[in-house]
């Protein structure tokens, strides 16, 4: 193997490792992103299963059980 061909092929290999990092970069901000869309969206639920649960009769009678006024 020439001195010509070893250069040729180190020069691809570092063409090659540059492209992949950043591939691993956009990745990594991808993964990121998602990782605190999930949070937000989690916290939400929460919040949410808070509100509905707040809204149920302590008894665990559903609100068409109940029998209107005039009865």
């Amino acid at each position: 193997m020439t001195d010509n061909d070893s250069q040729a092929r180190i020069e691809a290999l570092e063409v090659r490792l540059a492209h992949q990092e950043v591939a691993l970069e956009e990745l990594t901000r991808t993964l990121l992103k998602q990782e605190q869309y999930i949070r937000e969206h989690s916290e939400s639920l929460e919040r949410l299963e808070l509100q509905v649960r707040a809204l149920q009769p302590v008894d665990g009678a559903s609100p068409g059980d109940e029998k209107p006024p005039h009865y």
